[in-house]
């Protein structure tokens, strides 16, 4: 018995300590990764206050307060998600102390039992249960009983000191979670407060640059050419779903013609006159949107990406009031007033947070049918790439720019921009 404790203890060690060596590797994964994000942010911030000795408030500190509040932001996104891995890992740990006690405690109830009728009835050798017995049937009837219930006794009893020892094991990891978690949110509390300082200070650098008419000139020149970087960017999510999706519809054809091949091949015995018998499977194409609602269908019936808003630069060729010069817009500018949280359109996944000159910190969602939604002029935001969103779910909140509370928000149907006030509800 004692030899059969050790070996499931020795198991049980194994399976935790591989756990644990995987649960290390993220870990350690996760901490390069957020190392990264400080460093940048901490070279940004050294070259800023370079730059304030002289006093100076440029179009480049902007740029650099606002690409520290998106690398933040980055930093926030991957807090909150580990934060809610771990209170998804303690719930885990505390439903399993929960059935572990659980079977803990009818094992020592059957066990109290078996000890209050053997005190009750006296123990009883195989050669008195023999004696006892009415007839040889009976006897071998009732030495069988007596040996299942010794063996079904020492089980009990092993399974019993085996779970109080998983009992133990399980109290020291939610613990440790427990410990982990409260590190996680100490974390995301002061990232939240430097974010919150960042804010302010990417505020006061804004002050100054709307005094300025070259700078804001300046502004309007580098949003055009981050316009063409989100045109690159949603032809290279098209070409990567083209790809994947042609992949697929390879290994459907591929799988198909493996079908028929097997059903031409099925064989027809002489003798017996038995056909083999071919099973069949099918096989369905799951691209990454596809059991999201349809988007084309929502043409003129979008939610707004803001509670509250004007449109103030239509989709196209339009002029600059200030500047008195004539610009295309890919999408539109809706000017926010009230609450600030822009909300998805429609049911997609983030497929991209990018930072971008003049637009700051910039989201695409995909949508169902090669269609996708940008969003720019964020401040701060709640997701990060990969994650699945439904209708309505907020994933950022508006940032200043120099033109104001601005939302610059666009539709893509794969390649081709289109005018996204078709698309939303009058």
């Amino acid at each position: 018995m004692v030899k059969i404790v050790f070996y499931i203890l020795l198991f049980v060690h194994l399976l935790l300590n591989i756990d644990s060596y995987a649960q290390t590797n993220q870990i350690d994964s996760r901490k390069e990764e957020l190392t990264k994000l400080k460093d940048e942010i901490s070279r940004l911030e050294n070259e800023l206050a370079q730059k304030n000795k002289k006093e100076k408030k440029t179009l480049e500190d902007l740029d650099n307060i606002s690409k520290q509040n998106f690398l933040v932001n980055k930093l926030l996104a991957n807090l909150r998600s580990e934060e809610a891995q771990k209170e998804n890992e303690i719930n885990k740990s505390v439903s399993n102390i929960a059935s572990i006690e659980n079977e803990i405690d009818l094992l020592q109830k059957n066990y109290a039992k078996y000890v209050a009728a053997t005190y009750k009835n006296g123990t009883h050798t195989e050669w008195e249960t023999i004696l006892d017995a009415n007839s040889f049937q009976q006897a071998v009837i009732r030495l069988e009983y007596l040996k299942r219930f010794s063996v079904s006794r020492e089980k009990d009893l092993v399974k019993l000191e085996s779970n109080k020892k998983s009992l133990l094991i399980a109290k020291a990891k939610l613990e440790t979670e427990k410990k982990e978690k409260e590190i996680l949110t100490q974390q995301k509390e002061v990232e939240e407060k430097t974010l919150s300082k960042k804010l302010k200070d990417q505020k006061s650098i804004l002050a100054e640059i709307k005094k300025d008419k070259k700078k804001i000139s300046k502004s309007v020149s580098d949003k055009r050419k981050s316009e063409q970087k989100i045109r690159d960017m949603i032809v290279k999510l098209f070409e990567e779903a083209e790809a994947k999706r042609k992949k697929e519809e390879e290994l459907k054809l591929k799988r198909e013609e493996e079908q028929k091949l097997k059903k031409t091949e099925t064989i027809v015995s002489k003798e017996t006159k038995t056909k083999k018998e071919v099973v069949q499977s099918d096989y369905e194409t799951d691209l990454s949107t596809s059991n999201f609602t349809s988007f084309s269908e929502l043409k003129g019936k979008l939610n707004w990406p803001i509670s509250k808003g004007k449109v103030v630069r239509k989709f196209g060729e339009s002029l600059n009031p200030k500047l008195k010069t004539l610009t295309v817009n890919y999408g539109i500018d809706i000017r926010a007033s009230g609450d600030m949280s822009v909300k998805c359109v429609a049911e997609g996944v983030i497929s991209a947070v990018e930072w971008l000159p003049g637009y700051g910190t910039v989201l695409i969602i995909s949508h169902k049918g090669n269609y996708r939604t940008v969003y720019g002029h964020l401040s701060e935001v709640f997701v990060k790439e990969g994650d699945k969103i439904k209708t309505g779910g907020v994933i950022a909140k508006i940032g200043e720019s120099v033109e104001g509370n601005i939302l610059h928000f666009e539709v893509w149907s794969g390649r081709q921009n289109v005018n996204p006030e078709i698309w939303l509800r009058k």
